[in-house]
């Protein structure tokens, strides 16, 4: 409960304002509505939805990446707005995702093509200015858009597997990335990957007993979609060690641990390259996983939304490639891959643009997709565009290629430099042990707590990792993810950040992760 809550982290010196936080977004919840708490007498309310009666599943279901911690940076932010004076001057968002929320520049020739696209065409493609406005490759490919699209443009519906024609572009892309040519009626233009992996998985859960194979540390959508689903997560362990590296060993453990449970393990997801954990796929360890899923009869999920994120000499094959290769060994693999806009150099997080591509599925599964597809209409037709655009940019001797090639290698490059900027920095810390990161945009470092915090957090009833991350918030204003929300092995201790930030945030941010484990580690040390 808030109060239960507020008593175990009021005892925490650096805390006590989260404790009057929590309760006042709970009584101005409680004032909006009538008092559920009067006698009878006096006429008592009680909602005919209300806590007892909601969906369980609904409030069992957790994700970390927007909890308890960064709602509390919002809510400090709020405060630095209004001028109060606090530890430190702003909030250094850390912990997603979210390219441009942090000062990345979109691409200039996709959000030329999405204006006039969105223009109608008398302000836009057919305005007498508009050659002077916008380069000719822009217009033209504007053009083709909007006629892909059709009558209405992108403020009407389309088909519900997405336009027919951008469908087509990103079966090219597949084709010409995997070396494999690819049928665009098995490609669904969905709004971001998340929508697509929570529309499979609707498919693939059947009954309460159904589990799915998850890796540990995982991204929090797979959970948390599984819980909403009444299904289990079956989490394999992925080998930090070893650069958190992905084992058939710890795919067996977690399979029949589950079968052991009394569980149905129905499918695998893989991520890669790898969120929290930053690591790239070698074609041998995807081609283990594949055999794995063959032998066991498992769906393969592939979440590939980081394929651009690869650094230095590493470099990204898909799940769909790696299995092709392999020929008739892996014919009988059931697979589906996921990629998004969100991520890359493209960083359109608020577009919500995406796909998934069906391998290998049944028929009668594939209409059944459909069917849900079709449930929801469409997805949003600017971001079905802009997935268009991400897999089919401007080429050499395009008019816009020498701007889009020189935008997207500065991102590229700067990405690269600020991942090794803050792995290095995460390991010169005392008590900091992080693995490179290969690809994505995030670092997950494991940080050695004193054995007093674990007791502390213990009886608050939080884990060390909030205990750990709500302190560095609120004293340095750095917000991160606790590592809880992703999960790790057990007595293991650390967050999720990002490398997203400017690098001189990435610097400060650094020293301020130094200053806050010294601080917390003389709070809690012996």
């Amino acid at each position: 409960s808030v109060p239960a809550l507020c008593g175990r982290i009021s005892t925490r010196p650096s805390v006590p304002a989260l404790c009057g936080w929590i309760s006042a977004r709970s009584a101005s919840v409680a004032a909006a509505a009538p008092n559920s708490n009067d006698s009878a007498a006096e006429g008592s309310y009680e909602y005919a939805l209300n806590e007892k009666n909601m969906s369980q599943k609904l409030r069992s279901m957790e994700y970390a990446v927007r909890g308890l911690v960064p709602k509390r940076a919002e809510e400090l932010e709020a405060r630095l707005r209004a001028g109060e004076q606090l530890p430190f001057k702003h909030i250094t968002y850390a912990h997603n995702g979210n390219p441009q929320k942090v000062g990345q520049a979109p691409i200039t020739f996709f959000r030329q093509v999405l204006a006039l696209c969105d223009l109608p065409p008398e302000h836009g493609l057919d305005h007498a200015m508009a050659t002077s406005l916008f380069p000719k490759d822009a217009i033209a490919r504007a053009r083709r858009l909007h006629a892909a699209i059709g009558e209405g443009g992108t403020g009407a519906y389309t088909h519900s597997q997405g336009v027919p024609a951008l469908r087509q572009d990103v079966a090219d892309f597949v084709g010409e990335r995997d070396g494999f040519a690819a049928e665009k009626d098995h490609f669904y233009l969905t709004s971001g990957a998340s929508s697509a992996i929570q529309m499979l998985l609707t498919a693939v859960v059947n009954s309460e007993e159904d589990a799915v194979l998850i890796p540990i540390p995982q991204y929090p959508l797979y959970s948390a979609t599984l819980a909403l689903l009444g299904a289990h997560q079956a989490g394999y362990q992925l080998d930090e060690a070893q650069g958190w590296a992905v084992t058939t060993e710890g795919l067996r453990a977690s399979f029949d641990a589950s079968r052991a449970r009394g569980h149905k393990p129905r499918a695998c997801v893989i991520i890669n390259p790898g969120n929290p954990t930053g690591q790239v796929f070698s074609r041998e360890a995807l081609q283990s996983v594949i055999r794995f899923c063959i032998e066991e009869r498992l769906v393969l999920l592939a979440d590939e939304v980081y394929q651009e994120n690869v650094y230095g000499t590493h470099q990204f094959v898909s799940a769909r490639q790696a299995a092709l290769e392999m020929g008739a060994e892996a014919e009988r693999l059931e697979l589906v891959s996921f990629h998004s806009t969100s991520k890359g150099f493209v960083g359109e997080c608020g577009r919500r643009g995406g796909y998934m591509q069906l391998h290998n599925i049944d028929p009668y599964v594939e209409s059944q997709l459909f069917k849900l597809a079709s449930s929801k209409l469409c997805s949003g037709v600017s971001g079905q565009a802009l997935t268009s655009l991400m897999v089919r940019p401007p080429v050499r001797g395009d008019e816009s290629y020498e701007l889009y090639a020189a935008e997207a290698g500065a991102i590229k490059e700067a990405l690269s430099a600020k991942a090794q900027l803050l792995v290095d920095g995460l390991n010169s810390i005392d008590g900091f042990t992080c693995n490179d990161a290969q690809g994505s945009m995030y670092a997950y470092p494991a940080v050695r707590v004193p054995d007093r915090a674990w007791a502390a957090a213990a009886e608050r009833g939080i884990s060390v990792d909030v205990l750990y991350a709500l302190s560095l918030l609120e004293t340095t204003g750095v917000c991160v993810v606790p590592a809880s929300g992703f999960g790790q092995a057990a007595g293991r201790a650390g967050f999720r950040t990002t490398f997203l930030p400017s690098a001189g945030d990435l610097e400060m941010a650094v020293e301020q992760f130094r200053r806050h484990h010294e601080i917390f580690c003389a709070q809690y040390g012996d």
